[in-house]
């Protein structure tokens, strides 16, 4: 009985030395995942879908104060709704006249006016910097509603974001109304603005979350928003197409696409001019919702965590 057999023994503690080291790495793994960091990753998933489970049963009420927000803010202003325009279709113009008239800018797409190039680029930005300032300040708008025991707070920037899409549907209306004018037929692709809008709400929710947590304790922090879209909107080629730079600074290409707007923005444009699908830019989108993914969960993390202190800093 040689060879093989001979070595039988040894094989069988061998067998059993892997068998043993198996299951000891199984029991560190079952450990590991009822560690506290998994316990903490179990909890935030809950808090998650317990936020949205009770977003979609109030949403009676959510609609119904998102339409009270919508009108109270033209409420005493003599022209009412009209100034929700006049804002943005001035800052339109201004850019038509400085960068189409002035610098003579040719937009990257044949056949397309510089006006039908920036609009789709430039509606989203309007509706994402908007939510985001009024979800930063909501918790100090409505204090009186914080303070109330049985209300959700984390319902609030939900209604703030709901009024902003109220006034961004107009805006939607106006750009396809543009289009038409102009004598573009619709596409199917133009529907894709829904997708793309509801990614600039869930990007501007996440970070709303966090920035109006922060701004009940810190009031510097509605300044620090405005001033970093400020620089959002240079930092994302809205005014301009990134193709500028590939002779002078290539490597600015890659890094004005790490701005998760730079998605929203070309989407847009990808949507109203090209045809273009938002499957056919399939590592963007992974990368946007990854990020978008993070900041929403660190922003509601932030402002759970802060939840229990709001009503005695109000």
């Amino acid at each position: 009985m040689g060879g093989i057999w001979g070595n039988l023994p040894v094989l069988n503690m061998a067998g059993n030395g892997l068998g043993n080291w198996m299951a000891m790495w199984r029991e560190r793994i079952f450990r590991h995942a009822q560690g506290p960091a998994a316990r903490k990753g179990i909890k935030a998933m809950a808090y998650v879908v317990s936020l949205i489970k009770e977003i979609v049963k109030k949403r009676k009420l959510i609609w119904d104060l998102s339409k009270a927000d919508f009108r109270k803010r033209f409420v005493g202003s003599y022209f009412g709704i009209v100034w929700m325009f006049v804002q943005p279709m001035v800052t339109v113009l201004i850019y038509f006249f400085i960068f189409q008239v002035g610098f003579k800018s040719v937009p990257p797409v044949p056949g397309a006016p510089y006006v039908l190039w920036l609009v789709p680029g430039i509606v989203p930005w309007f509706f994402f910097s908007e939510a985001l300032n009024c979800v930063t300040g909501c918790l100090q708008e409505y204090n009186y509603l914080v303070k109330k025991v049985v209300f959700q707070v984390e319902a609030l920037p939900v209604i703030k974001m709901s009024s902003c899409l109220m006034v961004h549907v107009f805006f939607l209306l106006i750009m396809v109304t543009l289009f038409l004018l102009y004598g573009w037929m619709p596409m199917a692709s133009w529907v894709q603005v829904l997708y793309y809008s509801f990614a600039a709400s869930a990007l501007a929710l996440g970070i709303g979350f966090l920035t109006s947590a922060v701004n009940v304790f810190f009031k510097d922090m509605a300044q620090i928003v405005s001033i970093c879209l400020q620089f959002g909107m240079w930092l994302t080629p809205i005014m301009y197409h990134e193709s500028m730079f590939e002779e002078k600074a290539p490597w600015a290409i890659p890094v004005l696409k790490l701005n998760p707007f730079y998605y929203i923005s070309t989407g847009y444009r990808d949507s109203m001019l090209m045809g273009n699908g938002f499957w056919e830019r399939p590592k963007m989108t992974l990368y946007f919702w990854g990020v978008t993914l993070a900041v929403g969960l660190i922003g509601l993390k932030v402002f759970k965590r802060l939840r229990p202190h709001f009503s005695d800093v109000l």
